[in-house]
């Protein structure tokens, strides 16, 4: 094991009586967005300005193919306060959150992305309530109407279900537009499970928390959300087996309930049969018997799969993410580990 993959203690919690709010950092995850950057800074840096506070900006390339990172070498060049570190490889959305919140060092950490979405006006407004000493300020998403039917109504029998099966219940039209103080960011970091769902972990570490409401624009270059109906489904079991191992329950008690349905069903084969003999019949009723719990097995068995699977990513214990450069950052993570591929 090298030197940078150790991970060094963790230190406690910081109180919250007496927690400073000096400085901010804004940790924003890019993929291929080299020509939204501009945009995006012409109205984020006014409103940094204006908020009477240290700032610096982190921004996370997730594995660009454009020429993101060599603008991001220009925007750093331009301002030592706009920093960024680049991954190695793609390693999706919430490990990039993940890498930005190690490498923040502000009294306050802002998350947002970068397609002017997340309207950076809102961030005064999250100064504001963190100042009052909320812990978690997000965004909250007031009107859904862009999204389809099946997106809005899927999102409530999502949160539904997730409250219920993990017992921590996520706030409302919610998204990753958020400010965290700095005890929350070390709460965060202190999780080092890899497959990660930070809506959910961000609601778990029970900080006081408030939603302040706000419009979500279309976004500027007209493009379509990546996130399609099946990385959403991806996203929201991911979220699921996470948080809670119901679904292993359930596969456990459908097992009984079935089996116990079997058993009754065998009685009453074997009395009909001593009492009238057997006529052969019933080989469709059989046949279907026979593939509907054929079906259920193999759906239980992928779902133990499922868990299987994040056990076997967590005991192979690899790194987090792996940074390929890094631009006007620390090199020293106090809080976390990180490795720097070569």
């Amino acid at each position: 094991m090298t030197a940078s993959q150790v991970s060094p203690a963790m230190p406690p919690l910081s109180g919250s009586v007496a927690a400073p709010h000096r400085s901010v950092t804004v940790v924003i995850p890019v993929l291929n967005e080299a020509t939204g950057l501009d945009p995006l800074l012409a109205r984020l840096l006014p409103v940094l300005n204006g908020l009477g506070v240290d700032w610096s900006i982190i921004f996370v390339d997730d594995g660009s193919t454009d020429g993101t990172l060599a603008k991001l070498r220009q925007l750093n060049d331009a301002d030592p306060r706009i920093g960024a570190i680049a991954l190695s490889r793609n390693f999706g959305k919430e490990i990039a959150v993940a890498a930005g919140l190690r490498y923040a060092t502000g009294d306050g950490v802002v998350i947002m992305d970068s397609d002017l979405q997340h309207p950076p006006e809102t961030i005064a407004t999250f100064v504001e309530k963190w100042r009052e000493g909320h812990d978690v300020i997000y965004g909250e998403r007031a009107d859904r109407s862009a999204d389809s039917a099946w997106r809005r109504g899927g999102a409530r029998i999502f949160y539904r279900v997730f409250h219920v099966l993990s017992g921590t219940e996520l706030q409302q039209n919610s998204c990753d537009f958020r400010l965290l103080s700095r005890r929350a960011v070390d709460a965060i970091n202190r999780i080092g499970e890899r497959v990660r769902y930070n809506n959910g972990l961000f609601a778990w570490i029970g900080y006081p928390a408030i939603g302040i409401p706000f419009e979500m624009p279309p976004r500027p270059s007209g493009e379509a959300s990546r996130w399609l109906p099946l990385k959403l489904a991806r996203l929201a079991f991911d979220g699921l087996a996470s948080f809670s191992t119901v679904p292993l329950r359930l596969s456990s008690v459908t097992g009984v309930i079935v089996s116990l349905i079997a058993f009754v069903y065998m009685i009453w084969i074997i009395t009909k049969t001593l009492m009238f003999g057997d006529t052969v019949r019933g080989y469709p009723t059989l046949l279907v018997a026979v593939l509907f719990f054929s079906g259920v097995q193999l759906i239980f068995l992928g779902v133990i799969g499922e868990y299987l699977g994040r056990v076997y990513e967590e005991v192979k214990a690899r790194p987090l993410f792996l940074v390929r450069e890094e631009l006007g950052v620390s090199t020293t993570l106090p809080n976390s580990s990180k490795t720097v591929a070569p």
